[in-house]
């Protein structure tokens, strides 16, 4: 697992309910949990868990942070077993905080539990199963699964710039699984397109 040392510049905050650990997601990317928004902050984190839906408080502090456009993710935690659907939390969002957009999609293996993310913008798969995690060329037939998400997913993105997720324009969903570290890098990835605070 990569070292928070890089975001101890980097204000960041993670909402959410506790069904989402919050204070898990904080403590994997150098982060602090807060009730309320923070309007000194160069990153909001919504945690969510798709068993315990979004409560009120995490939607209105999404709307208060509206007002300071600051560049906000959500992730999806808790993605245990198949009866926990990423695709589900992500509609619940789309519907409670804005239109999300999902660069990844979750691979489940023979088991029903998570162990892959299939990269949308590529169709490269990261197989958390191995240590390190190894990025790897798709099968056909995951291909034909993605498809619409990710037409859905390149035509959100055609007209945005590079920086529009650090300008908090863009606003990704990453399903992760902490103790598999799943998705941990890619969280990560986009903490890193943020610039430094002055």
């Amino acid at each position: 697992m990569s070292s928070p040392s890089a975001n101890t510049v980097k204000r960041i905050h993670v909402y959410g309910h506790a069904s989402a650990s919050p204070q898990s997601v904080a403590s994997a990317f150098g982060a602090t949990v807060s009730e309320s928004p923070e309007a000194d902050s160069d990153l909001a984190i919504f945690a969510i868990n798709p068993a315990a839906g979004i409560d009120q408080q995490a939607i209105d502090n999404w709307a208060a942070l509206d007002d300071f456009q600051i560049p906000r993710l959500v992730v999806v935690n808790g993605l245990e077993g198949q009866e926990l659907d990423f695709d589900d939390a992500v509609m619940v969002a789309n519907r409670v905080f804005t239109q999300l957009i999902t660069p990844y999609l979750v691979l489940h293996g023979d088991d029903g539990e998570p162990t892959a993310l299939i990269r949308l913008q590529d169709l490269q798969i990261i197989d958390y199963s191995k240590n390190p995690p190894a990025l790897g060329p798709s099968d056909p037939e995951h291909e034909e699964l993605v498809r619409e998400f990710r037409e859905e997913y390149l035509e959100q993105i055609s007209e945005m710039d590079e920086g529009a997720f650090a300008a908090g324009i863009l606003f990704p969903a990453i399903p992760i699984n902490l103790i598999k570290g799943i998705g941990v890098d890619v969280v990560q990835g986009y903490i890193e397109l943020l610039p430094s605070p002055s």
